[in-house]
């Protein structure tokens, strides 16, 4: 077993009419033994801008953590909220430091363009190589089995 697959994980980002929407469980365990059932995984990082954090819970919990730091310097500094596309360079930076010895959590981003108002997901690995995603994004554990759920259900210009 790895050790992304320790603590186990679904994660569902999706792209619809004007909006977007990021799910995940909230069960966290120990391989096979469950501890709680009301676990949090996305953290809101803007109005419109949340991530989801998928792999070993220590490692996601640090990475959030230094996420939201170096969000608050950026609004501190630029005098604006952060734009998605900003906020994956700023997670592809954070990862890509600690490429030697990385982080064992991959984030997914979804949140809406604070000027356009445009919906934007993407993924990455644990070295911080980001995936934009058009339509729809899995991560974690389950990600193989949501893929195709996803396929299925789907369409472009969702709203419903």
């Amino acid at each position: 077993m790895s050790i992304d697959e320790y603590n186990g994980c679904a994660i569902v980002a999706m792209v619809g009419k004007d909006c977007v929407a990021l799910a995940t469980d909230t069960r966290f365990g120990v391989q096979r033994s469950t501890i709680t059932t009301d676990f949090q995984r996305v953290f809101q990082m803007g109005p419109r801008l949340f991530v989801a954090m998928s792999g070993l819970v220590t490692d996601a919990y640090t990475v959030s953590a230094r996420l939201k730091y170096r969000l608050n310097l950026y609004e501190l500094r630029e005098n604006r909220p952060v734009s998605p596309s900003v906020f994956v360079s700023m997670v592809s930076n954070l990862l890509y430091e600690r490429r030697f010895g990385p982080y064992f959590s991959t984030p997914v981003i979804a949140g809406l363009d604070p000027t356009s108002g445009k919906p934007f997901i993407a993924g990455f690995d644990c070295i911080g190589d980001p995936s934009i995603g058009s339509d729809f994004i899995t991560d974690g554990t389950a990600g193989e089995q949501l893929m195709g759920m996803c396929e299925t259900f789907w369409r472009p210009d969702l709203n419903k």
